[in-house]
């Protein structure tokens, strides 16, 4: 629950935030700090109530088949493509299957709730089941296939790095982003289980390869430079690894790192359309896996369960394993069937035939701390612009739902709760808008500057009109003073209704900024979904549903950056 504060504490909290908090402006003129109403175009949007989560709204991801007997499944993303093989399964089974897709530290989350309104879990890696499941209520989890993490590297790049035909280390890619001769994408190590195990491979490759990561290897000073190094060459960043390959195919990037049958799938849509594909390079000092587990909830229906251990049955039959397969998943850690090995071709620096000798995960506790050195100390900071409508239709229950929302990302301890806690680097701006930009404050690291933005979301009212254009605009402009290569950039708008202003205005600031930078929308209320996915689809970013839980929303998105 949001924080409720008397009258009198709205106004001492807003002085004291103009004297001695964030920074602000007012670009209508005003004295800096004020909230002052800016002249725009007026369009007034619904009042709405918000959400992302599938999980939180009951509704699943993708429903398969249509039967009585219901089989609810929460999994990864990376999943997504085996539906057509659970589609068999349904066929002959008459059976339906509802998936809701989640990140693996979700996965995680959710396990330790009180209640868990799923048949199974299906995650990434085994490590998340592991860890979340404290009160030991999964049974029967086996894993399903195995894909290791890998790096794919355009194939021209690969060949002048001298990776194509070799065993390449930890420390050779180190040395190619210390030159700057590559740099590339990943999921966030706080969201993904394919950042986080690349990640936990660096850190096992870069301390020598112990026999297990402690909280005393994690102060060593030379492995937090190079670690830090390392994560400076990441362009992009996701917090879904499907998601993470087709932000990839649509942008001009040199490489990414990402689970093995996620690189074939993206080499086979780089081909088809005669682009350059991707050479695979098995760090092999640092090599981690995903082992795509399916586990049983025990929530004492015998039934259920039945239905559960057919699905598993078939899932690790000769027939449907050939099936998976042909997505570019093992089912052993040693090779390839002779019938795949089409799949997992050799000239796209596939090793079909490689043994899987992988890195061993650290304890929870050194894993946690792992988790959240990176979010504040070794990744390269992010740096957020948050455009936050408080045009009419915000008033009431809307407005209450966005500072619960920001409440989450802005106060520390809540977000910490999550991995999403800001690094000392950090920097942080709000863009408040309606039917144009009222103002802005911006806040750099993690302490009571950036807890002030809260008390500012917190005490400003809504009213006008919606110029969502301008306020992405000014957020174009205002990048413009930093160095964008030294953080990882993004604009986060939400908006509850169809925006006046154009988008001309805003790809003219977008092209003068001459940098890529997602702009991610929430959508809420009634707003224009056309609009925001035009923004999204210009900015190769995405866009991100707020109507049922706007807190999840936010947390998600943030996620991405």
């Amino acid at each position: 629950m949001y924080r409720k504060f008397l009258p009198f504490f709205f106004f001492v909290s807003s002085v004291l935030m103009l004297f001695t908090g964030c920074s602000a402006r007012n670009p209508a003129g005003g004295t800096a700090g004020s909230i002052t109403d800016s002249p725009g175009a007026s369009s007034e949007g619904g009042a709405g109530i918000f959400a992302e989560s599938s999980a939180d709204s009951g509704e699943p991801d993708t429903v398969l088949g249509d039967s009585r007997q219901v089989l609810r499944i929460v999994s990864g993303s990376e999943n997504q493509e085996l539906e057509p093989v659970l589609e068999t399964f349904c066929r002959q089974e008459d059976v339906q299957i509802e998936m809701t897709y989640l990140g693996s530290l979700d996965i995680m989350r959710l396990l330790g709730e009180d209640e868990i309104s799923y048949d199974a879990v299906w995650p990434a890696s085994s490590l998340w089941m592991n860890v979340g499941d404290t009160r030991h209520r999964i049974k029967h989890a086996q894993s399903i296939s195995v894909t290791p993490v890998v790096f794919g590297i355009r194939q021209s790049l690969a060949e002048s790095l001298g990776f194509v035909d070799r065993e390449v280390s930890v420390n050779d890619l180190l040395s190619a982003i210390r030159n700057g001769s590559l740099r590339f994408c990943m999921t966030s190590a706080t969201q993904s289980n394919s950042g986080a195990s690349a990640y936990i491979g660096f850190l096992y490759a870069l301390l020598g390869n112990p026999e297990v990561i402690t909280l005393e290897d994690l102060q060593d000073e030379t492995l937090q430079t190079e670690i830090r190094e390392l994560l400076s060459g990441v362009d992009r960043s996701s917090g879904s690894s499907d998601w993470l390959k087709d932000m990839f195919l649509e942008g001009d990037y040199d490489a990414m790192v990402n689970y093995e049958c996620l690189i074939i799938q993206a080499n086979e849509e780089l081909e088809a359309r005669g682009d350059e594909t991707l050479y695979t390079v098995y760090p092999y000092d640092g090599l981690s896996l995903a082992d795509s587990p399916l586990g049983y909830v025990d929530n004492g229906d015998d039934g259920q369960e039945e239905l559960f251990l057919s699905l598993q049955e078939y899932l690790l039959s000769d027939e449907a394993q050939n099936a998976i397969q042909r997505t570019g998943r093992r089912s052993v850690y040693t090779g390839v069937s002779e019938e795949n090995l089409d799949v997992f071709r050799t000239d796209w620096g596939l090793q079909p035939d490689r043994v899987l000798s992988v890195i061993r995960m650290p304890d929870t506790d050194v894993l946690f701390e792992c988790l959240n050195l990176y979010q504040t100390d070794f990744k390269k900071p992010s740096l957020n612009v948050y455009c936050l409508d408080y045009s009419g239709s915000m008033y009431g229950e809307g407005n209450e739902q966005l500072v619960a929302a920001m409440e989450q990302l802005l106060i520390q301890e809540n977000a910490r709760q999550n991995f999403l806690q800001a690094s000392d680097n950090e920097v942080n701006i709000l863009i408040l808008f309606n039917g144009g930009v009222i103002s802005s404050y911006s806040a750099v690291g993690s302490g009571s500057e950036l807890e002030a933005l809260y008390h500012v979301v917190e005490s400003q009212e809504a009213g006008g009109g919606t110029d969502m254009y301008a306020a992405a605009s000014y957020g174009l402009e205002m990048l413009q003073e930093y160095d964008l290569s030294q953080y990882t950039p993004a604009i986060i708008l939400l908006t509850d209704g169809m925006s006046g202003g154009s988008f001309e205005e805003f790809e003219a600031a977008y092209q003068e900024l001459g940098s890529e930078v997602p702009v991610f929308s929430i959508m809420f209320g009634d707003a224009d979904e056309s609009q925001l996915q035009e923004l999204a689809e210009y900015t190769n970013a995405r866009v991100f549903d707020g109507r049922e839980n706007l807190t999840e929303a936010f947390r998600s998105v943030k996620g991405y950056n």
